[in-house]
């Protein structure tokens, strides 16, 4: 299939005006201007093609949660609510939880996602992507402030993930946030990781004040709820001096590297963000989910004014209203108007398909990579392409190509 268009964005390169792209066998075998086109194309007019957006981070099984969870003023008072409906629910595989995460994947590919990054407790939505035929990196998340063995924890939970994964579903193991995992466990998590070819893992990090009062202070809401859960041990304090942000303390216990998706980072200063960069680390941003969190806007600007890879995600509909991530763009542009719309439109695609290990088959239109792109209907009144794109599209407006587009 050859498809002419009056723009095609290759991401890595600039926008081609009146260009064409080639598809065989679900792969691209050419792309360049329309002049240049083998005589057989199929015109779809005023589209702009680009390659499947990247939804870097959400929570799937969580979807069932949708309109369940009332916008937070503090996050942990989010996050109690959260964990209050979760215990509703203990059979993972419930119908109405499989029913919705199934839903959700479909309706993120009705908006354009071609490729997923979903954090799970249970692993329930490994299958349910499979049967879309939605690739994703699925980050197997453990939790344990207090866990008793977290080395036979984690040989229990790498079986559980070799025997999901696969090609186009990869699964990794994944600490979930720095209040709800202990040192031990963390450090249980990147020995599992430097032992693997493929490596890549996720954090949950910097992201509510609560979060850095109880990494600094030891202290604060956080500390409140793990007491209550009966999980806060003394022993917690005594593994760093306090007064640390988040990023210094798992920088610390020597976590974080290349290999790790940071996300949310909306408590991020000056210091953390050349930390990361230094590292060559890339930051999820979840703009629309951190203000219904109660956790506030993220410095999306100081992101990229700093040289740290951005990439985006929805998180979980029980914190935002869609998956479309096209909306989380505009929440994006909206934070960040001095950044260029191509930089939005990169993180958004081909640094989020790096970012989950996908780079080399996803994420831009270059010869050798995976076919999954999308046309996206433009007015005749737009000019500027990229700048339309970052500015919400509507699912209607999106369509997907093939080989008998």
């Amino acid at each position: 299939m050859i498809a002419t268009a009056d723009w095609i964005l290759p991401i890595g390169e600039p926008p081609i005006a009146h260009g064409f792209v080639a598809i065989d066998h679900g792969r691209i075998v050419g792309v360049g201007v329309e002049r240049e086109r083998p005589s057989d194309a199929v015109n779809l007019g005023r589209v702009a093609v680009l390659p499947a957006l990247v939804n870097a981070h959400t929570h799937l099984e969580l979807s069932y949660l949708h309109g369940r969870v009332p916008p937070g003023r503090r996050f942990t008072e989010w996050v109690r609510t959260l964990m209050a409906l979760r215990r509703e629910y203990p059979d993972p595989e419930a119908a109405e939880i499989l029913t919705a995460a199934r839903a959700a994947i479909a309706e993120a590919r009705e908006s354009g996602t071609g490729l997923i990054g979903d954090v799970s407790n249970t692993l329930v939505t490994v299958p349910l992507l499979r049967e879309a035929s939605m690739p994703a990196q699925v980050f197997y998340e453990l939790l344990g402030f207090n866990a008793p063995d977290p080395v036979s924890r984690v040989v229990e939970a790498r079986k559980k993930a070799d025997a999901a994964s696969g090609e186009e579903i990869r699964v990794s193991l994944a600490p979930h946030a720095p209040y709800s995992v202990a040192p031990p466990l963390f450090t249980a998590i990147r020995a599992d990781l430097d032992a693997r070819t493929n490596r890549v893992s996720s954090v949950h990090l910097g992201e509510s004040i609560d979060e850095v009062e109880f990494v600094r202070e030891t202290s604060g809401p956080l500390r409140e709820l793990l007491e209550q859960l009966g999980v806060w041990t003394d022993a917690w304090q005594a593994v760093l001096p306090a007064s640390k942000s988040p990023v210094a303390y798992l920088s610390d216990l020597e976590f974080l590297d290349r290999c790790v998706l940071v996300v949310h980072g909306v408590q991020f200063d000056g210091d953390d963000l050349s930390q990361l960069a230094a590292l060559g680390i890339t930051i999820a941003s979840c703009p629309r989910s951190n203000r219904y969190v109660g956790a506030g806007d993220p410095p999306l600007e100081a992101f990229y004014a700093m040289d740290v890879d951005v990439a985006f995600g929805t998180d979980s509909l029980a914190s935002v209203e869609d998956l479309n991530l096209f909306a989380e763009l505009r929440a994006a542009r909206a934070l960040a108007p001095r950044v260029p719309a191509r930089r939005l439109l990169e993180s958004a695609t081909l640094v989020g398909a790096r970012a989950l290990g996908f780079g080399a088959a996803f994420g831009s239109i270059e010869v050798g990579k995976h076919a999954a792109l999308i046309a996206v209907r433009i007015p005749e009144s737009v000019v500027d392409v990229e700048e339309y794109l970052v500015n919400g599209i509507a699912p209607d407006d999106v369509s997907w190509l093939d080989d008998d587009t």
